[in-house]
């Protein structure tokens, strides 16, 4: 008997799957998940991604079950697994989406088509998202990406299409997360996984609190209901891309026969969304056509910009959140409690780390994405090295913790809910605690250095310092020279014509705005 494996790893559906679709109409199918040691003992892995993956599987093997699969679970390394199940069980084709993942995951990638063909078993990707592969420029990519968004979303298979190759002696049972050295921490309020939750949460959104979008999305006692949050279901694969934009424009759809004033605003939210849905697949481009720039400056003029200068207690402040600004180290708290915050949050905490803290983005960049649920390494290392400003193309972004606290929370609300001990600070004190009198500190009970933290550096000189040591190497002729490259493979076309052999300043303009 022959029969076909379909290779589930960051699609956790069977809804708009074409690798499954595709299976089920050409004979038996196995539908296999591999946990594989040497990608859950990276450093930008934790055990809440461990323990979320565990939850999207439970709900992807009930859906297959309808269906009439099973869902088959493995550990080891991909292409040690697929030779225990060649041996045992020939099979001619393996089928899977692409995916653009972590240096690891692409080495594996790599070991797996040499597997393929040492085996002459057939591999066919399909894409996901809207990342083009193999990309040679990016003057047509969104008229591509608009292309992939406009195909209809696959239905799931029906249980009569569905023909289980029938290997029991595959299941295996779902290894601990301790094997793999991941940390004992699962943030308590982080987001559960699965399709069904996603499905809940995408329509929660679609309905109700995308009305809160605009306007909502940048402080942080706002955004946790006016941001979609579907970042971690994205991420994994719970719901399609495709499936999102076009129930996003169904819903604008629909909103577009309304007149009212709520319908028209709700419009505004959904259409902002769409924007950085198309924006999600952007930077994860990036990371397709340059994975490099996961380990490496993406501009290699900025090397030794801030490696020789690592200052490991000002990582371990900013780890532990004890950095002395309030609004950073709340932010560092509510992470380690929900696994999330939203985007301009996720800015200044690198801002911080990246300028007064003066410290090299892969560290960091690490330890966040242990920090982030929603963890896209496209996304992520993309965003660091922009906010570093180690792209080239980008105007650096400095900001301030002061000033967001200013903006966002100027009652204090957001330090005050995670950060016990600045409950007991007057609101005279509430941005700058440090300067607080010793007789007021005593009163509230209240003490500098122990309850709250004394600020690493001074901000305003560390962040005048950190400034003018990046434009010193800005200015230079030859990093000058090397942007226009830059810009010519990752900069977005959407305010540029295709014809054009040169980026114009208004593609330089949209790369540029372009917030965290």
């Amino acid at each position: 008997m022959t029969y076909s494996i379909v290779w589930f790893k960051r699609d956790l559906r069977i809804v708009d799957h074409a690798p499954l679709i595709h299976a089920a109409q050409n004979g038996p199918l196995l539908c296999l998940y591999i946990v594989e040691p040497s990608l859950w003992q990276q450093e930008d892995v934790a055990r809440q991604h461990y323990l979320f993956v565990y939850e999207c599987l439970r709900d992807l093997a009930r859906q297959l079950r309808i269906c009439g699969a099973e869902l088959r679970i493995e550990l080891g390394e991909v292409t040690e697994v697929l030779t225990r199940i060649h041996t045992h069980a020939a099979f001619d084709a393996l089928l899977s989406h692409e995916e653009t993942g972590n240096a690891v995951s692409y080495a594996r990638d790599k070991a797996v088509a040499r597997w393929c063909r040492a085996h002459q078993v057939r591999w066919r990707e399909w894409p996901q998202h809207g990342v083009v592969r193999p990309l040679t420029n990016r003057d047509l990519w969104h008229k591509q990406w608009q292309s992939h968004m406009q195909l209809d979303c696959l239905a799931a298979p029906d249980r009569a299409s569905l023909l289980d190759a029938g290997l029991p002696w595959m299941q295996q049972r779902w290894p601990d997360a301790a094997q793999f050295g991941l940390a004992d921490h699962d943030p308590p309020l982080r987001q559960r996984g699965g399709r069904a939750l996603a499905l809940q949460v995408l329509d929660e959104f679609l309905t109700e609190r995308s009305s809160g979008y605009r306007g909502g999305i940048s402080s942080p006692l706002t955004a946790p209901s006016a941001c979609s949050r579907l970042s971690p279901y994205l991420s994994f694969g719970c719901l399609s891309m495709r499936e999102v934009v076009q129930a996003t424009r169904q819903r604008l759809h629909q909103l577009s026969t309304q007149s009212h004033a709520a319908a028209a605003w709700q419009r505004k939210g959904l259409e902002a969304f769409l924007s950085r849905l198309h924006w999600h697949c952007h930077f994860i481009q990036k990371l397709e056509s340059e994975p490099e720039l996961e380990m490496l400056n993406l501009h290699r003029g900025y090397d030794g910009l801030r490696e020789a200068d690592w200052n490991p207690d000002h990582f371990a402040a900013l780890q532990a959140g004890r950095t002395g600004w309030p609004m950073v180290d709340a932010c560092v708290a509510m992470l380690h409690e929900t696994g999330w915050i939203n985007f301009r949050m996720r800015a200044m905490l690198v801002s911080v780390a990246s300028y007064p803290l003066w410290l090299h983005w892969r560290p960091v960049g690490l330890w966040l994405a242990r920090q982030f649920l929603d963890y896209e390494p496209g996304i992520h290392w993309s965003q660091m090295q922009m906010q570093a400003g180690t792209t080239g193309i980008n105007t650096a972004r400095v900001y301030n913790p002061l000033k967001q606290a200013q903006d966002h929370d100027p009652e204090g609300k957001f330090v005050r809910r995670w950060l016990p001990a600045m409950r007991r600070v007057p609101d005279t004190w509430l941005l700058q605690p440090w300067f607080m009198p010793i007789d007021v500190q005593q009163r509230c009970g209240v003490i500098l250095g122990q309850d709250i933290a004394l600020p690493c550096v001074n901000l305003e000189q560390a962040s005048r310092d950190a400034k003018a040591r990046l434009y010193a190497v800005r200015t230079r002729p030859e990093v000058r020279a090397g942007k226009a490259a830059i810009v010519e493979k990752h900069a977005s076309r959407l305010l540029r014509q295709p014809a054009r052999n040169q980026p114009s300043p208004a593609a330089v303009a949209s790369q540029q705005s372009f917030d965290f």
